[in-house]
């Protein structure tokens, strides 16, 4: 039996909670009743945790069970989010609302957004097209894209932006790295020389690293390999392959897994902003004007994992 718990057993385990009845909970979802018992029981069981007390007045969680429910609401969520990022993509010709986003906002950040939305307009047809940060310009002045979402370090010239989110780059290794068990921080003369798995140029991340290393007085960073994602860059590097400079958007749930390990620099700045823009002919409004207030409403906050100091810490 597979340790993972199907979506519609988490979906019933959560309805549980909410009505305190296993029958209510599986009339919502169009089952009957001995079906939804049969699946808790194999939650329970693939889990190994009793989640549910069932009584003669009706159904209630276990203290786990509210725990893996609480847990289950954030998946049900990002999943709704996947799913509403996936139909954009399909439909980004004669959307009502074009979007286009640079790959890291594309992948951490868009979903969320775009899922909040469409909760607030069911009806709203949402394209999306992932590009890098330097091509999302282009979009804008050319039509093809009413809202876009940059990393770059700067904001373009001419177009009116605003911040939606902070993020910063942090240095990450696997953990049979020799970084990862240094007791001192990374000099920026040792950055720039290792060979690294970077983004490739053109991208936000890639300009936000060449920017912060020209800053710090160092030489540009030496690439081991260019990959075009940063799930790409991430996988390289739980390989094995060696070192890379990416979001801590991407890797925070692999730091706290400990599949990667951050390593501390000094001397470096590797904060950035995450910005929304859009063409100058128009003032912003309509389902545009929406997305950018649900991005406003939902910023991501920035973890702690301590990986810059010096000029970061300034």
């Amino acid at each position: 039996m597979s340790p993972l718990p199907d979506l519609e057993s988490l979906r019933l385990l959560v309805l549980v909670g909410g009505e305190g009845s296993l029958s209510r909970a599986a009339a919502q979802l169009g089952l009957a009743q001995p079906s939804a018992s049969k699946r808790l029981s194999t939650l329970e069981r693939r889990l190994g945790l009793v989640l549910v007390e069932r009584t003669r007045r009706g159904s209630r969680l276990t203290d786990a069970g509210q725990a893996v429910a609480g847990w289950a609401q954030q998946v049900l969520r990002d999943v709704d989010g996947l799913l509403t990022g996936a139909e954009a993509l399909r439909t980004k010709r004669d959307a009502e609302l074009r979007v286009a986003a640079s790959m890291t906002v594309a992948e951490y950040l868009i979903p969320g957004w775009l899922g909040e939305l469409r909760r607030l307009r069911p009806e709203l047809y949402v394209g999306l097209q992932v590009t890098n940060s330097e091509h999302v310009p282009e979009l804008l002045r050319g039509g093809a894209a009413d809202l876009g979402f940059i990393e770059s370090p700067q904001a373009p010239a001419g177009l009116p932006a605003r911040r939606v989110a902070r993020d910063r780059l942090l240095v990450v290794v696997a953990p049979g790295h020799p970084w990862a068990r240094r007791r001192r921080p990374l000099g920026v003369a040792e950055l720039a020389a290792a060979p690294l798995v970077l983004r490739e140029r053109g991208s936000g991340t890639r300009e936000t690293l060449d920017r912060a290393l020209r800053r710090a007085g160092a030489a540009e960073p030496r690439p081991l390999l260019e990959l075009g994602s940063a799930t790409a860059v991430r996988n390289a590097v739980i390989a094995g392959t060696g070192p890379a400079v990416i979001s801590e958007l991407a890797v925070r749930t692999d730091l706290a897994d400990r599949r990667l390990v951050a390593v501390e620099v000094e001397g470096i700045d590797l904060h950035r902003v995450l910005r929304a823009v859009w063409a100058s002919e128009r003032p912003l409004a309509g389902p545009a004007a929406e997305l950018l207030a649900v991005t406003r409403r939902h910023r991501p906050g920035t973890a702690t994992t301590g990986a810059t100091t010096g000029a970061a810490a300034r």
